[in-house]
Order: C-alpha cells, then sequence, then structure tokens
C-alpha cells in the first residue's frame, strides 16, 4: 500500500508541512512540561491555530482525535521513549517502541509515525537500537500506508551541554540523515546546523525526501522566525516546532506566524508581525 494518501494529508498540494510537537512528557523529563501540564487545553489552543499536524504520544492522542469535525490537524504519532535528555545521563541509555505502534498508529487514524535515530558520543549501543527500531517500523508501515518520519538527531557530549545536546557539526548530521534515507525514511526531521545558510547541503543529502527541521529548545521569537525564514529559503519541507510554540505566551499567534513562513513565504519581518499582532497571514 502506497504511503501516498497520508502524504496528501501531511503536506500541502505544494509539498510543505508545519508538525507542532507535544510528545514532551513521553520522555520522563520534568523541565518538558512547561506549556504543556494541561494537554488538553494545550492541544485545543494548537488545534485552533490549524497547523498541518500535530505530534503526540498514544496516551496523548485521545485529545486530537476525539474532537468533533473533520478539519483538524492531521496526527503524528510519536513511537519510541527514551531517556537521554536529562542533564545527568543514566548508566542504561534507551530507545524502546510502543509494542506494535503502526497497529496502534493505524488504529488513531495517524497520518504518520516518527522515531529517533539518535547518534550520541560513546554510545554505539543506543544507536543500534535506534537502527533496528527504524528497520521495524519500516517493514509494518509497507504493510499498511504508513508515513515512516525518522528523526536523526547528533548530540554533544553530556559534560559539555546537559539536556537537549544538540550538535550542529554538519559534518555529523549529513551522515546520519543519509542513514535515515537509506534505511526508508518517507519523511526526515532534523537539526538545523551551526551555519544556517549551509542547510541546502542537508536536503541535498537527503535526495528528495522532504526534510523538516526540528526547531530545539526554547529561542527569542526574532530568533525563531529569522532560522525559520533562512532553512525554508535553504529548501526545506517545513518544521516541526514544540517548545517555541507550546512555551510561547501566544502560541496561536507564534503558529499563525510560522504557518505563514512555511506556506505563505512571508518574511521575518511579516510573521512577526503576524505575532504581533499587526497583520494577518496572507
Amino acid at each position: 500500500m502506497s504511503v501516498t494518501a497520508r502524504m496528501n494529508r501531511m503536506f500541502s498540494a505544494e509539498g510543505k508541512c508545519f508538525d507542532v510537537a507535544i510528545d514532551h512528557g513521553f520522555f520522563n523529563e520534568y523541565s518538558f512540561l512547561a506549556g504543556i501540564e494541561d494537554m488538553k487545553a494545550s492541544v485545543d489552543t494548537i488545534v485552533r491555530a490549524n497547523p498541518d499536524c500535530i505530534q503526540l504520544s498514544l496516551g496523548q492522542a485521545r485529545h486530537l482525535q476525539e474532537l468533533p469535525g473533520k478539519n483538524k490537524p492531521g496526527l503524528v504519532l510519536r513511537t519510541d521513549a527514551a531517556n537521554i535528555y536529562g542533564n545527568v545521563l543514566p548508566h542504561y541509555l534507551f530507545s524502546e517502541l510502543i509494542d506494535q505502534a503502526i497497529e496502534h498508529a493505524v488504529r488513531m487514524d495517524a497520518v504518520a509515525v516518527c522515531v529517533n535515530l539518535l547518534l550520541l558520543p560513546n554510545q554505539p549501543e543506543l544507536h543500534y537500537q535506534c537502527v533496528k527500531n527504524v528497520m521495524k517500523l519500516k517493514t509494518e508501515c509497507e504493510k499498511y500506508g504508513m508515513v515512516l518520519m525518522v528523526e536523526p538527531l547528533v548530540m554533544l557530549p553530556n559534560d559539555v551541554k546537559g539536556g537537549y545536546m544538540v550538535d550542529g557539526d554538519i559534518t555529523k548530521i549529513m551522515p546520519l540523515v543519509r542513514q535515515a534515507v537509506e534505511l526508508g525514511a518517507d519523511v526526515i526531521k532534523a537539526d538545523p546546523c551551526d551555519n544556517v545558510d549551509e542547510y541546502h547541503r542537508v536536503i541535498e543529502i537527503a535526495g528528495g525526501i522532504p526534510l523538516l527541521v526540528r526547531g530545539g529548545g526554547r529561542a527569542s521569537d526574532e530568533e525563531i522566525v529569522n532560522r525559520t525564514v533562512k532553512l525554508m529559503e535553504q529548501g526545506a519541507a517545513g518544521i516541526v516546532y514544540g517548545r517555541n510554540v507550546v512555551q510561547h505566551p501566544q502560541p496561536e499567534a507564534m503558529t499563525s506566524a510560522l504557518m505563514s513562513i512555511v506556506h505563505k513565504g512571508a518574511t521575518a519581518e511579516q510573521a512577526l508581525a503576524i505575532l504581533n499582532g499587526e497583520g494577518v497571514a496572507r
């Protein structure tokens, strides 16, 4: 069964997508709960802003899928729980798949599933787990026509930058993105590199597989808007932002501003005007 039907629900006719990630509670980190303590309210707020997709865990997907009406964002189902985000790494690291994840995704009417492909310094066993996870999901996704979104994440050593640990070295991001493509990803969700103006190299290495750029940690309005404009100019198919939306004082306005960049090609100035209530998306 082809993934085309679900890809068409996920992306616009122009091939663009904004996925708001609200799956942070899956990872057992207190700091990740800021802005999403009341999940029903958080989901309702984002649904009103109407992004293309909302990324949720199996236990929270009901807040989206129980809403009445057909005009709501598509569900991207997070399929793996990991324990790598603390300031101090535990002695055993894991990224564990939900049992029968694709059957759950079909039951919940998901448009896609999302899985990590983690690369941490001196943690080959964790990378091996992730490769096996992607391979297992790919086989099941093919059976059901489910879109497989792979999230290749390169992390810094924990003692350098504990917690989120993003490594923006493009020479590390590129081979991991290519590995995700080689493993059969239908969509890639990857971090920006340190020099955003070089991101076209990451797009190229993905070989035509749509690449959505991850938002990472909380940033200022100006930084996130300017970065998004540059990433879209470099050829990204869209974005997957979480904390920069749900932890924002005006998550609906931030979603509208980012949607204007992704789908309308808005400039940073136009997007900031929307965010500040001085303009409307066109």
